[in-house]
């Protein structure tokens, strides 16, 4: 009989095409070629509110039974917004940090009762996102079992005293970087914890359509491509900022093309085309069809959408303050980096007018996604955490 792995998520969907919940079903689906999986997460489907969207009760997607619970409160952005302003800003206890938890959501107990009643049948539960709920509560509960996989960021949520002692109790750590891994190490002194820098693969289609996806979606003419949500934390407003200060001041026909839910305004300018969510095959389609991937996010423990661009070839632009993209930037010698206005400029303008610089960047970016990132080398670090912790290594 095939080991049986949980894992946890705080979404999942064959809609989500990013973050954690993307990484989640992409690691579930590739692990289930070698034991039986199955997948424990909410009905929502937004992040921001947590709320019902998904019918409550068990389904199959891509052959893995997925078992979702409603979450018992919606998150109010009000009171959510107050809690955390007090816990991140202000003298503050514990018990306050654990209402911040609760407040974030997504608040299911009931997911959690469910793998306690079920647990004799699990060998291990793979938990997603340490700054959530399931994680929290779940690594405690079942830490002998437990593989983290902490998606963390350096921003405030990592230095809370709630978690100073948490990176110490998984059976193993799953990390996405180095610098993520450097930032735990660094903010819990867990280095004895069993862990190792994976990251995730993703599904590379063989063949690309840019010509027919762009007349499809009305784009004509040279483009750049952000790929993932329209927000604050991903840096959103101060891209905008940048090109269209860039826009004002320098001659470019290079448009930029937007691919994901706004959460943010998105400005009046025929320069920039938001094309809101689109299914994989239309997201590849235009990465293959850009000239680079711009990636301004202020928060990341791996770019996933910068792999993808190196996968097809294609440079990056990315935001230098933020360690983790800097470092793949880095690793790859395939992407480009800013720091302020003045450095996105000088790299936008180099991007966008040297074909030559675009493609060693690029050739580059295909061959360090190749060598680090395939599924065969994603599946082989899994299968070694995996294997050393049934024989109790």
């Amino acid at each position: 009989m095939p080991r049986k792995i949980a894992v946890i998520v705080q979404r999942y969907g064959l809609e989500i095409s990013g973050g954690a919940e993307y990484h989640a079903r992409l690691v579930a689906e590739r692990l289930s070629r070698h034991f039986a999986v199955e997948v424990f997460t909410t009905t929502a489907s937004d992040y921001v509110t947590w709320a019902h969207h998904y019918p409550e009760g068990l389904e199959e997607l891509n052959g893995i039974p997925v078992n979702r619970f409603r979450v018992d409160k919606p998150r109010d952005p009000e009171s959510f917004g107050r809690v955390q302003k007090h816990v991140f800003n202000e003298e503050h206890v514990l018990a306050d940090e654990l209402r911040w938890l609760d407040e974030e959501g997504p608040l299911v107990p009931r997911l959690l009762k469910e793998l306690e009643r079920r647990e004799s049948e699990f060998d291990n539960f793979l938990f997603f996102s340490y700054r959530y709920y399931h994680s929290f509560h779940g690594v405690r509960r079942f830490a002998n079992k437990a593989i983290l996989v902490p998606t963390a960021e350096h921003d405030e949520v990592i230095h809370l005293s709630l978690f100073r002692d948490f990176f110490n109790l998984p059976a193993a750590i799953v990390y996405n970087s180095p610098e993520e891994r450097e930032l735990i190490h660094r903010v819990s002194g867990n280095d004895a914890v069993p862990g190792e820098v994976v990251g995730v693969g993703s599904e590379i289609p063989e063949r690309f359509d840019p010509q027919g996806a762009c007349a499809r979606l009305g784009i004509d003419g040279r483009f750049f491509v952000y790929v993932g949500r329209l927000d604050e934390n991903k840096g959103v407003p101060e891209l905008f900022r940048f090109y269209l200060r860039l826009l004002a001041e320098e001659k470019t026909d290079l448009k930029l093309v937007l691919v994901g839910k706004a959460y943010v305004p998105v400005p009046d300018d025929p320069a920039i085309v938001h094309l809101g969510f689109q299914k994989d095959r239309d997201k590849f389609d235009l990465l293959a069809g850009a000239e680079f991937l711009v990636m301004p996010s202020q928060f990341e423990s791996l770019s996933m959408v910068a792999l993808e661009a190196w996968a097809l070839g294609k440079p990056v632009l990315a935001n230098g303050r933020t360690e983790v993209l800097r470092g793949q930037c880095r690793r790859s010698n395939a992407g480009l980096w800013y720091s302020d206005y003045d450095e996105f400029r000088e790299a936008f303008l180099a991007l966008s007018s040297d074909a030559g610089l675009r493609g060693r960047l690029g050739a580059n970016g295909r061959k360090f996604f190749q060598e680090n990132y395939s599924w065969e080398t994603i599946e082989a670090k899994y299968l070694k955490i995996l294997s050393a912790l049934a024989a109790g290594k």
